[in-house]
């Protein structure tokens, strides 16, 4: 294992980036099936669709969501990265040298395309079409930063994950946190077996964790010990609406999300501005509880806006929210 550089930065992603194209549907109903699971977005076949509009915002994904969170928060961010060579991938470095993310990490690629994906939205959510590039990953120097924040790779990853681990092992004051994203989820827990022992913190919504468990099991503390039981030192499961948990072995919680000033625009990004934003305070030096209180309220700013990134608040602004947040904002000890 080669020696890397002392500590330059607070959090480091590491994860694709992508440009998302929102596609504003007007004509479109979502139908439930019988079995329970989530509703279906349907739209006639082989039909001219009128939209109603479309926004085009490079620079986001997991990874890179979570490097632009802590940066807007005060702390000094990475992120490592693959872009093609194409003006996709030049919006993209662009909009995180203006949001003071370091991209001296980001690849240039030129056999390779800049990710694009494309989020059809209807009402106040939205379906999102993936598509992840063909990369070729490789860990470069990045030197031994607080925490890492590991999301959304592509299916030919699985080598670039064992090289991750070993970099982590080598440094095991390095803070993990883990947000599986699609390709990872399918890979299996068994494929990914190592990240996920190595994570201090496991983060994906109820849906996910039954999807990595492959269980229909429907309780949430069930749900959080069986991801817990999988390695990491903490899990913490989104709800949505319904709020997010924790759980560390000793203690599970609760927390309710902060108040909606008004309803939901879109809800693009507020899994993952609730993960950064709860590591960011971790980084920080905050306590478990402190983090709970902080993590809810970038989610309710990013919802109020077009895109995962656009929402995302400064410190002073989100202690502000916080300073106004009702006498019963407060983690809850889940029974």
């Amino acid at each position: 294992m080669k020696i890397f550089s002392r500590r330059q930065y607070d959090i480091i992603g590491i994860g694709d980036i992508t440009v998302d194209t929102f596609i504003r549907l007007k004509d479109a109903q979502t139908i439930r099936d019988g079995d329970g699971k989530k509703p279906k977005l349907c739209l006639n076949f082989a039909d001219k669709i009128p939209f109603e509009e479309k926004y085009y915002i490079p620079a986001v994904g997991n990874a890179a969501n979570a490097a632009v969170a802590a940066s807007r928060l005060g702390l000094k961010s990475a992120l490592i990265t693959n872009i093609g060579n194409d003006r996709e991938g030049i919006d993209c470095v662009g909009v995180l040298k203006k949001e003071k993310v370091n991209t001296k990490f980001v690849t240039v690629d030129s056999n390779n395309k800049t990710n694009s994906h494309y989020v059809l939205w209807f009402g106040d959510d939205r379906t999102i079409l993936v598509k992840h590039e063909n990369f070729t990953y490789h860990l470069q120097d990045c030197g031994q930063p607080k925490w890492v924040y590991l999301s959304s790779l592509g299916k030919n990853s699985l080598a670039f994950h064992n090289e991750i681990v070993k970099y982590l092992n080598f440094y095991p004051n390095i803070k993990l946190a883990f947000q599986p994203g699609t390709f990872q989820m399918a890979s299996g827990r068994k494929a990914l077996a190592e990240v996920y022992k190595r994570s201090n913190i496991l983060f994906c919504n109820k849906e996910e964790a039954q999807r990595i468990l492959e269980t229909s099991e429907n309780n949430i503390l069930e749900l959080l010990k069986m991801i817990l039981a999988l390695g990491p030192k903490i899990s913490v499961i989104t709800d949505g609406v319904n709020g997010a948990y924790f759980y560390d072995g000793e203690e599970a919680l609760f927390m309710r999300p902060y108040p909606d000033p008004k309803p939901p625009l879109e809800r693009t990004g507020a899994g993952d501005a609730f993960s950064a934003t709860f590591t960011t305070a971790l980084a920080l030096g905050m306590s478990i509880k402190d983090a709970l209180k902080w993590a809810p309220i970038n989610p309710m700013s990013v919802v109020q806006q077009i895109g995962a990134r656009e929402g995302l608040l400064t410190r002073k602004e989100l202690e502000g929210y916080l300073a106004k947040a009702p006498s019963d904002y407060e983690p809850k000890i889940l029974q």
